[in-house]
């Protein structure tokens, strides 16, 4: 059987105490501390935890170790989120007509990389439906054009409800998700930008690039907020250009980086390691 483990993500004013409090409480509850990591951000005063514990020698049961982690919250002006490791999240998939981050993600599901369930693929388009086939993922095709924007996104939610969808990933979807849509998934679409961002935003970031004559190209994935491609950035890598390299050559070596890119960062969110705050994150190791 499955070992149960819960981890512990907490944010607060930095104050003495904290990493007692929390341990102890575990402790006395019988909970066994597997990791534990933690970052003091000294400009803002705050301090944050991640507590990842096995449930399997509880003296008490989940509601006393719940209702003892809300009280100590309430005493340290503590935000935390607790969250096990059964039942695994439900993942959509968002793609357009691009398929590397797709393929990447299906593949290292398949492999055991990421533990989640994946539900399904929603595409404006019916191009990558045999991939999805392929891996035995339900797909979903609602195009959307500026006219049916609002009807397809009633779609789409309408889906990620049925399938109970924790996160929603898009892996190359070519559409601007309404301010409206992000702010019903707030904190649980990632996106895979195809520029080192706070560089090139918005489309054809590669030309932009190439038109600039960098000397280093990136992938960022990022939270989706309503302000395009702005949201908490979770994972960034660069690889180097030179001045031979053409627009073909640098989108080559993009996808790459996407794959990635992407990957690290949905992996940290499947495993409770992000912390937002404000438009930062905090990703322990």
């Amino acid at each position: 059987m499955t070992t149960p483990i819960a981890t512990l993500l907490v944010s607060c004013p930095d104050q003495k105490g904290i990493v007692a409090a929390l341990a102890q409480l575990l402790y006395g509850h019988g909970a066994n501390i597997l990791a534990t990591d933690q970052h003091t951000d000294n400009e803002s005063g705050q301090f944050f935890q991640r507590i990842r514990f096995d449930l399997s020698d509880l003296r008490t049961d989940r509601t006393a170790v719940e209702a003892a982690i809300a009280d100590v919250a309430a005493r340290l002006s503590m935000k935390y989120a607790l969250r096990y490791s059964e039942p695994q999240k439900n993942v959509a998939l968002f793609v357009s007509k691009y398929d590397h981050c797709l393929q990447d993600l299906l593949w290292r599901h398949r492999m055991g990389e990421l533990p989640c369930a994946m539900k399904l693929v929603v595409s404006n388009h019916p191009d990558l439906e045999p991939v999805a086939r392929h891996y035995g993922v339900p797909f979903h095709c609602i195009p959307v054009t500026k006219e049916t924007k609002v009807e397809a996104e009633k779609a789409q939610r309408a889906l990620l409800e049925e399938h109970g969808v924790d996160l929603v990933i898009f892996a190359r979807y070519m559409q601007i998700a309404s301010q409206e849509f992000s702010a019903a998934y707030n904190g649980r679409i990632i996106n895979i930008h195809h520029s080192f961002l706070p560089a090139f935003i918005g489309q054809k970031p590669y030309h932009q690039a190439h038109a600039r004559g960098v000397k280093l190209i990136g992938a960022t994935a990022h939270y989706v907020t309503p302000d395009l491609d702005e949201g908490p950035i979770l994972e960034q890598d660069v690889a180097r250009v030179t001045h031979r390299d053409t627009v073909e050559d640098l989108v080559r070596k993009g996808r790459d980086l996407e794959r990635v890119v992407l990957a690290r960062a949905v992996r940290a969110h499947l495993e409770d390691r992000v912390l937002v705050y404000g438009n930062k994150s905090v990703v322990f190791e």
